[in-house]
């Protein structure tokens, strides 16, 4: 089980990021966010669960943004032409807080359709990199690394926009290797806090995960 000791009052200001640009084709395009499973959406999952660990949460969507409306959120759209992956969506999220909340050094991305995401994900993230003296922190489950679902820091942004729009860099775990990068690994069972729905079948195992989660 993982745990922590970090106190709360050592976690640095962080902003969340749902990141929700993908194109989705397993399910046949649309918004997989917008998926219901146990009477909620998975974007409404996500931000009940993520909410009470941030200084406050952004969308980052391409598109029309109306249709994200409903949820409250500033909507962040990626500034890098031809829908080039998380990375964007990430760069975005660091430029949208230096402009807007230059008072925050941090942020944290999340996959917008993953509804069971850990209640400790930010404190966990900031102990490990604070312990290990790392520049960057990312989680995983079990034996697999899920990159898109880290802390990224502000400062790095323009390092980061050179690697996408300079270097054509679209794998994340390409980029983290540059920086000393910590990690943190939840359990996987009985529920792996990082699922996510990316098929229709996903959605049915995903109604049974949250009766689980709703529980615990």
């Amino acid at each position: 089980m993982v745990t922590t000791s970090f106190p709360a009052t050592r976690i640095p200001p962080t902003l969340g990021v749902l990141l929700a640009g993908g194109l989705a084709r397993r399910m046949g395009g649309g918004d997989k966010p917008m998926r219901t499973i146990g009477g909620r959406t998975i974007l409404e999952r996500v931000i009940a669960r993520l909410s009470p660990q941030c200084s406050g949460l952004i969308l980052n969507a391409n598109g029309d943004p109306a249709r994200f409306a409903a949820f409250g959120l500033p909507i962040v759209a990626d500034d890098v032409p031809g829908f080039p992956g998380p990375l964007a969506g990430i760069l975005a999220a660091l430029d949208w807080t230096a402009a807007n909340r230059p008072e925050i050094g941090w942020v944290l991305s999340a996959a917008g359709d993953c509804p069971f995401l850990p209640r400790d994900l930010v404190a966990l993230l900031h102990e490990a990199r604070e312990r290990e003296g790392a520049e960057l922190a990312v989680a995983a489950s079990g034996d697999q690394s899920h990159p898109v679902i880290g802390l990224w820091r502000v400062a790095l942004r323009d390092e980061l926009r050179h690697a996408l729009v300079v270097e054509d860099l679209r794998k994340i775990d390409r980029w983290t290797a540059r920086y000393p990068l910590a990690t943190v690994t939840w359990p996987a069972e009985p529920l792996d806090p990082f699922f996510n729905a990316n098929t229709v079948e996903d959605i049915a195992e995903a109604e049974r995960l949250a009766t689980l989660d709703d529980a615990s």
